[in-house]
């Protein structure tokens, strides 16, 4: 088995074939990506809303559900890659599929190293820079560090998948610093940032919160890693950060 990225790719699989799901459970997992599979839209966007995923592969023949309809719900609610999964006589709806903005699809059968070279190049077109501003409130997650935080479940997950829980302050501060990574934040900012002024304040409440979070995800609280003070400046959050929106 390959050595595992430090922030995988997160991808969602939905086919109702448990063979299929099994597969690519083992392959993608086996190439540095965390999988989950699951066998109808209903659970898809039940995952989609509870987990940060990177890429949706979408069976288009799911038994009962239109997956041209799942499409578009996933469309609706975030800007996440589709790959679709087709027969080879789907040839309308693959079309469809693209118009309503799947990024490429698979015709069944198919070899999964192909479908993971698929998977690569959408997500790095999805990776490339680009100039198009974006609200912070379509923010799904940051990752740093094999770290995972959601915004929208407020949980912390591990690179081992264990789960911290965060107090409000703790949460808002983590937001802060992973919205501004590797720049020296004042106590000022990091008060007005993370919100902790309509909470009682006191002289050193940002150094009692940044300690609290240093206890949870650094591995020495009294060496950071993360969490560098910068004396008479502030503190800076010294790891690069990925955004998923």
């Amino acid at each position: 088995m390959t050595a595992t990225a430090v922030n995988p790719s997160h991808i969602l699989v939905v086919d109702d074939d448990p063979a299929l799901r099994a597969l690519l459970l083992e392959y993608l997992g086996d190439n540095e990506m965390r999988v989950t599979a699951v066998d109808s839209g209903e659970a898809m966007l039940a995952a989609f809303d509870r987990e940060a995923i990177d890429l949706v592969v979408l069976d288009l023949r799911l038994p009962g559900e239109d997956g041209l309809t799942l499409a578009r719900q996933l469309r609706e609610r975030a800007n996440v890659p589709i790959v679709l999964l087709t027969g080879k006589a789907e040839e309308a709806d693959r079309v469809m599929g693209l118009e309503l903005g799947a990024d490429d699809y698979v015709t069944k059968p198919f070899s999964p190293r192909e479908l993971l070279a698929r998977i690569r190049a959408v997500l790095r077109r999805y990776h490339q820079p680009t100039d198009v501003p974006v609200r912070d409130e379509q923010r799904r997650a940051f990752r740093f560090a094999g770290w995972e935080l959601n915004l929208r479940t407020r949980r912390l997950t591990a690179a081992d998948g264990s789960r911290l829980e965060l107090s409000n302050h703790e949460f808002s501060l983590l937001v802060a610093f992973c919205s501004a990574p590797q720049r020296v934040l004042s106590r000022d900012q990091l008060l007005n940032l993370s919100r902790l002024h309509n909470a009682e304040v006191y002289d050193r409440t940002i150094d009692v919160q940044v300690l609290r979070l240093r206890r949870k995800i650094e591995a020495d609280p009294f060496h950071p890693a993360f969490i560098v003070t910068e004396r008479g400046a502030g503190y800076r959050f010294d790891v690069p950060v990925e955004t998923l929106y």
